[in-house]
């Protein structure tokens, strides 16, 4: 006569689990819709818990309810599991084809919104404007129809004055849109409106560290990149090529130097110009009319010796004027690479 099975195990006590058998109590609780975590796993890893899970025995409910309130309470007062682009795109690399994951971290990295309605309605109205003016006015009618009406009054603002009052007739002319219209409007906006978007959206490390260090005053700046350069000076090389100073204004043309001019603080440029070089001054100098360059170069005489903390902070704003006039297309900047020099 056979030898009667031993009855299964019952587990009522979670304390008595090693950490192998309690993520196989989790995974089991999860079951198989949620698989797809096993894909984050490595070979030893799902041996070890795949083992423990089949020799588990029966788990009582409250072992279960047990275990899944110490896994979420764990996991969010010890901040174990972080959220970001990198690791979602490193789970989604493991479960779906590289295309899929493209689209979605695109969709992702794009403007908050459900819709591409809401979306856009995410979106900085001179940026929307900017993609809009070259659309057919009626397209652009359609568009400013879905968003919310003070959305749609600021982009028609930031609208050529012509083509927005085209766009206004068009409205006021409107007849309902067929559904497959609208559909090819959305898409259209989604490939190349929202991808665009969301591309030039993505922010490379070293860009985000130069424009950290263009924010610090020269002391601190000089501090850093040292530092930096002992530990890994490619990343140094790469963050100063991507850093925009004072001195790179010399590469502005003759007209971007009279924009300039116009926009900034006369006493903060003279300030500025006290700790620049001979070079970057005779540019500025030359750009203003005789009488200008005269009280200019009287104004930064009768200052006297001034402290490096002022001539950094003035440096520092006149760049920042440069950088907000270029992002309204009103200047050209060229970095410290050769590749953003301008060829005439």
């Amino acid at each position: 006569m056979a030898a009667a099975r031993p009855a299964p195990k019952s587990i009522v006590d979670p304390s008595r689990l090693n950490g192998a058998e309690k993520c196989a109590v989790i995974l089991l609780a999860l079951g198989e819709e949620h698989a797809s975590v096993w894909q984050a796993l490595d070979e030893e890893e799902i041996k070890e818990i795949s083992q423990a899970m089949a020799s588990l025995g029966n788990v009582s409910a409250g072992v279960v309810e047990d275990l899944l309130v110490e896994f979420v309470s764990g996991a969010a007062g010890t901040g174990a599991i972080m959220g970001s682009f990198e690791q979602t795109q490193k789970l989604l690399s493991s479960m779906l084809p590289g295309e899929k994951v493209d689209a979605l971290m695109e969709e992702i990295r794009g403007p908050a919104g459900r819709t591409m309605w809401d979306k856009l309605g995410n979106v900085n109205e001179a940026v929307l404007a900017n993609y809009l003016k070259n659309e057919y006015p009626q397209t652009v009618a359609v568009v400013l129809s879905k968003i919310k009406s003070e959305h749609a009054a600021r982009v028609l603002a930031s609208l050529p004055e012509d083509f927005a009052l085209e766009c206004v007739m068009r409205m006021l002319r409107m007849e309902p849109v067929q559904r497959e219209i609208l559909d090819k409007i959305e898409q259209t906006l989604r490939n190349e409106f929202m991808s665009n978007l969301a591309r030039t959206s993505k922010r490379d490390s070293h860009e985000m560290m130069a424009d950290i260090f263009n924010a610090f005053d020269r002391q601190t700046e000089t501090r850093f990149i040292t530092a930096l350069e002992e530990r890994n000076r490619e990343a140094a090389e790469r963050i100063r090529a991507l850093m925009f100073v004072f001195e790179d204004l010399s590469k502005l043309d003759p007209g971007g130097v009279q924009t300039l001019l116009r926009g900034v603080e006369k006493d903060q440029l003279a300030l500025g110009m006290k700790g620049a070089s001979d070079a970057l001054r005779e540019m500025f100098f030359s750009n203003m009319s005789e009488r200008a360059s005269k009280i200019m170069r009287e104004d930064m005489e009768s200052m006297g010796p001034v402290r490096l903390k002022d001539v950094d902070q003035a440096q520092m704003a006149i760049v920042q004027v440069a950088k907000d006039l270029a992002n309204k297309g009103e200047i050209m900047l060229a970095g410290s690479g050769t590749d953003d020099e301008l060829i005439y």
